[in-house]
């Protein structure tokens, strides 16, 4: 059984998604329909730059999910190739909205302008410097959350990302970044400031969670054709509903990847398939468990070598 997953925002760089572009009409075709969406030409952005707009959360992210798109669906369509034969779809983040996109609960339009907003919201949740992400690696969730809890009157962050094993990250305020560090450094463990402009996943993306939970309200979604698994819970779910409220809470709460992926491997998933920009998951996958099946599709020949 194979499972479908979408990248989320450090995915991107510029000229992504370039040769789909130049080969097929229906890629045009969304890329333009995107324009029309946002207002703006995000397509010169993805295929021109400069790095330092794509950059900008409220760009990358209608930006990464316009190219997840765009190959899902020339694979469908000019490869007859059905990805909805998937035993789930899953996503990092804003990759969440690309899965739940392309298995049918959201439209394409719909999808590009909420995410516009989501990333606007997130990206000025905090003002900029005040807040930050720090990359743990060769530890454990348990003994991060130890060290948190103990030294939580001296500061306090949250576990942003359970990537895989030996990857987590954590967000908080700047200057209780710097302090977390310091201990993380006296208890030998490596640990690098990762450079994005927001805490993301935490509890100071709070005003984000207001303007999500306004905007998300305003949109019905549909039931789609797959079930789903949750950065919240880690859990397979289909109710379109409850789609909406797991969509508010993953604003502020831990994105459960690893989780996420050992419970599909549980329900029998052995080949996992990353579509859209670069190869983050399958290496957070090969992390996970070195025997499943992995294909991460950003080229033609990458969808003539796919069988599924």
């Amino acid at each position: 059984m194979f499972s479908v997953i979408f990248p989320g925002q450090g995915s991107q760089i510029v000229g992504m998604g370039k040769e789909f572009y130049d080969k097929f009409e229906l890629v045009k075709s969304l890329f333009k329909e995107a324009d029309q969406t946002l207002n703006y030409s995000i397509s010169k952005l993805i295929l021109e730059g400069p790095k330092e707009e794509l950059d900008l959360t409220v760009n990358t992210q209608p930006a990464i999910f316009l190219i997840s798109y765009s190959i899902f669906k020339v694979i469908r369509k000019e490869f007859n190739i059905d990805l909805n034969k998937a035993k789930y779809f899953a996503g990092h983040s804003l990759g969440e909205y690309s899965a739940l996109s392309c298995a049918g609960y959201l439209n394409f339009s719909e999808t590009l302008k909420i995410l516009r907003i989501r990333g606007d919201a997130m990206q000025n949740s905090v003002p900029r410097g005040e807040g930050g992400m720090v990359a743990v690696l060769g530890s454990t969730v348990e003994e991060i959350e130890k060290i948190l809890k103990d030294n939580e009157s001296k500061f306090i962050a949250q576990i942003a990302n359970d990537n895989s094993e030996g990857q987590i990250v954590l967000s908080g305020k700047t200057q209780d970044l710097e302090k977390l560090s310091k201990v993380l450094k006296e208890n030998s463990i490596k640990n690098i400031k990762l450079p994005v402009s927001a805490p993301f996943h935490c509890s100071l993306m709070n005003k984000a969670t207001n303007i999500m939970t306004e905007e998300l309200n305003k949109i019905s979604f549909s039931n789609g054709s797959n079930e789903l698994i949750s950065n919240v819970t880690a859990e397979a779910f289909s109710d379109a509903e409850n789609l909406k409220s797991l969509l508010i809470k993953q604003i502020e709460n831990r994105v459960r990847w690893r989780e996420s992926v050992i419970n599909m491997i549980n329900k029998n998933v052995d080949h996992f398939i990353e579509i859209g920009p670069g190869k983050v998951l399958s290496g957070l996958i090969k992390r996970i468990n070195k025997s499943v099946k992995i294909n991460t599709i950003n080229s033609q020949e990458d969808i003539e070598n796919l069988k599924i």
